[in-house]
């Protein structure tokens, strides 16, 4: 469960993953708490001797661990300013970070914390740490919450971490169930109430306890106006090709990331993105106000917000199949077997799995299997191809066709 600085892995996996959990469980019509955990000053606290304790443990040999002691041993920093060069401080304490090993030893370092989560489910990204848990009873369910997250604190301070009480938070998904409006206060080992909230921002993507993603979206609407609009005061120094590329490396990536997340929003709020896409568009084309939006898409070679999010999230379906994302999103998607020869039995498709509510029907185990088994009816693959071929047959299939009267 832990998603930072490793191959096939991201803040978008670990977000699904996460996300998963908690729909299945509002899907059940069960309460789920959860403590956002933030360390203080995480990287710089790693306590040498217990880094190289883990590394012993992990079966490194002597020599290995001799080199080690002595990269860790006798480093110091300075800060440069103006030409000045300050006198070295030793470092007794951390890894080296924006180094190649920093952020590896950093995770061997923190993997046992996870040990001791308990009952409740948790998910690491470096130290950006989630520890969650759901049940019918809510009494139950913060109880539960409140064990593990004392396990936790305890395991922090055996490596010597710091919890930052301020900015370590609680919330509680209530989007099906309502819940009293005084709750149970989850505290800290040194008897600090944490302060429960309606929105975090979670590896990059604002949780609100409806899951609505309207604080998200708020958020993108206010960071992409904000840079359409230098761009349209500084129109008059780009040219056509410098909008075209100024777009796509400054608007478009924000609108992208955890696209496959949010876009379980309502329409409602997505159309609001679909707004701000379009002003970035009538910039780099000069179309007037009134040109309607398909005839934007046309005029810049780009698909709609809703074609760029499909084909995300069905590249992240086909990933899963082909074994390349995490084994906690692997294991949530299951191949069907079929159970008699027909013609459609020799497609590869996904077993879906039985939900209650909309809720479920908005998980990533239930949603990916639904959806690839819609795109089966037009690709027909009976065999896993490439990802490249994949991407390939599926930019054929998804293309915008202009509905609107």
């Amino acid at each position: 469960m832990q998603s930072g600085f490793r191959a096939g892995h991201g803040c978008t996996s670990a977000t699904l993953k996460v996300l998963n959990d908690i729909l299945t469980a509002i899907d059940k019509k069960h309460y789920c708490a959860a403590v956002f955990i933030d360390l203080a000053k995480a990287f710089d606290s790693v306590n040498h001797h217990i880094l190289i304790g883990r590394l012993n443990s992990l079966g490194f040999s002597n020599d290995c661990l001799a080199w080690f002691t002595n990269y860790f041993s006798d480093r110091v920093q300075c800060v440069k300013s103006e030409g000045l060069l300050s006198g070295p401080l030793a470092v007794s304490m951390g890894v080296p970070q924006g180094s190649i090993l920093g952020p590896t030893l950093f995770s061997v370092y923190i993997n046992e914390v996870a040990l001791a989560a308990g009952e409740s489910l948790i998910h690491l990204y470096a130290d950006d740490t989630i520890l969650y848990t759901s049940g019918p009873s809510l009494d139950t369910v913060l109880t539960t919450l409140q064990a593990s997250f004392n396990a936790i604190q305890l395991s922090f301070r055996g490596l010597q971490l710091l919890l930052n009480t301020s900015k370590t938070k609680c919330m509680l998904f209530n989007r099906s169930l309502s819940a009293p409006t005084r709750l149970s206060n989850i505290t800290t080992l040194d008897g600090s109430d944490l302060e429960y909230v309606d929105n975090y921002k979670y590896l990059g993507v604002w949780l609100d306890c409806k899951l609505s993603f309207q604080t998200h979206i708020k958020h993108l609407q206010s960071k992409v106006k904000s840079r359409i609009g230098f761009l349209f005061r500084n129109k008059a120094s780009f040219t056509h090709a410098a909008k075209h590329t100024l777009v796509k490396l400054t608007i478009l990536p924000i609108l992208d990331f955890g696209d496959v997340i949010y876009k379980i929003a309502s329409n409602t709020l997505l159309n609001k993105l679909d707004a701000v896409y379009h002003s970035a568009i009538r910039f780099v084309t000069k179309a007037p106000y009134t040109t309607h939006h398909c005839d934007l898409y046309a005029l810049v070679g780009w698909p709609s917000l809703h074609t760029r999010r499909q084909t995300h999230w069905l590249h992240v379906i086909y990933k899963t199949l082909l074994g390349k994302v995490p084994p906690y999103l692997s294991s949530l998607v299951t191949i069907a077997s079929p159970t008699c020869s027909t013609r459609s039995s020799r497609y590869i498709s996904l077993v879906t799995p039985k939900t209650n509510s909309f809720f479920g029907r908005l998980s990533f185990q239930f949603s990916a299997a639904n959806d690839w088994n819609e795109l089966q009816k037009s690709l027909k693959l009976e065999t896993l191809i490439s990802l490249t071929s994949f991407k390939h047959q599926l930019s054929e299939q998804l293309t915008d066709h202009c509905t609107c009267t």
